[in-house]
């Protein structure tokens, strides 16, 4: 199982650079998970099998940032490996919205393909850098102004 983030996003690397065109170059990585927000896991934690249940919902994937799109996979639950590749989208065509850069738990929603609505991504300080990355690449219309000066550290 990898912890380390360096390790995480070689393995992401090496799992994407098997099905990236050629000259295909891999900016960023982050890792994201979904439902509730995870402050409410102390919350569900005390309450007997109900931090297990919401813990057993939580779906993982990684997001990686390269030169021309964002690509989206999968990451196991248990050894946090990277997956299959859920979804793909053009660098600027991002469908993402309500971006909330906060100081330990960030949030973002991306509206996955044949998903009715969009899924609600928790991203852990952590992996703030690269976030930052990849929040750069966003189209404007997806946060607002004060998000994007954050993410800049102006």
């Amino acid at each position: 199982m990898a912890i380390l983030r360096a390790t995480q996003k070689a393995q992401v690397i090496e799992k994407l650079s098997q099905a990236a065109p050629a000259g295909e170059t891999f900016i960023a990585c982050v890792h994201a998970e979904t439902g509730p927000s995870p402050w409410l896991n102390t919350l569900f934690d005390r309450i007997p099998f109900v931090g297990l249940i919401v813990a057993l919902t939580r779906r993982f994937y990684f997001l990686t940032l390269t030169n021309t799109s964002v690509v989206v996979n999968s990451a196991s639950r248990w050894t946090n490996r990277p997956g299959e590749i859920v979804a793909v989208f053009p660098r600027h065509a991002m469908p993402v919205g309500r971006i909330k850069r906060a100081t330990l738990w960030s949030s973002m929603y991306v509206q996955f393909p044949g998903e009715a609505k969009a899924t609600r991504l928790n991203i852990h300080r952590y992996w703030r850098d690269e976030l930052d990355q990849l929040i750069a690449s966003f189209p404007a219309t997806a946060f607002p102004a004060d998000a994007v000066q954050a993410a800049a550290g102006l």
